[in-house]
């Protein structure tokens, strides 16, 4: 199984930047758009993971979750990774209005990690996926047509535990699938 850990932006989120971005999709054949079902912020890739696991696992990733107060986030701005020069990913910035999304990442990776899960290591960048360049691109003009873009605010009550089944969305693309809500503390 192959596994995340992420806060899903509801739907009146996802509304607005949706009507932010669909100007914006035929501006370039360079940027393959990621699906709206597909904008989530990853706190933990856990990579495959056996189903033997998933339960201790799911268990784990609750405990810590419930030991973490809501958190109040809004999309707003952009950015490329691994910058604008060279960039292969264009993306949406996530601000914290209220919690500490690092610290819910870090204790989401410990979590699983003594749950036998393995998360990879990259350093979080609290982000939403937005598109995908199919080759390294100058993109400050992606950059400057997204960054004015600010979200509504929304509260996080809980994370979600997300397979993601390669190949098995539109145009083969992932098609993600949640397994586990995982409430914050009330």
């Amino acid at each position: 199984m192959r596994l995340f850990v992420a806060v899903l932006p509801p739907d009146d989120v996802l509304d607005d930047l949706e009507a932010h971005v669909e100007p914006r999709r035929d501006a370039g054949p360079e940027v393959r758009w990621t699906d709206r079902h597909q904008w989530h912020v990853t706190l933990a890739f856990l990579g495959a993971v056996p189903e033997a696991r998933l339960e201790p696992l799911t268990d784990a990733l609750a405990d810590a979750a419930a030991r973490r107060d809501p958190l109040v986030l809004r999309l707003a701005g952009a950015g490329a990774f691994p910058g604008p020069d060279a960039a292969r990913v264009l993306w949406a910035g996530v601000e914290q209005l209220r919690g500490d999304l690092g610290a819910a990442a870090a204790g989401i990776r410990r979590a699983a990690s003594a749950a036998g899960a393995s998360p990879d290591g990259t350093r979080f960048r609290a982000h939403v996926t937005l598109g995908r360049f199919h080759r390294p691109t100058e993109a400050t003009r992606w950059i400057r047509a997204l960054d004015a873009w600010e979200g509504p605010a929304w509260q996080v009550g809980s994370l979600a535990l997300v397979e993601s089944h390669l190949g098995q969305g539109r145009e083969r693309r992932p098609r993600h699938e949640v397994l586990a809500e995982l409430p914050l503390r009330p």
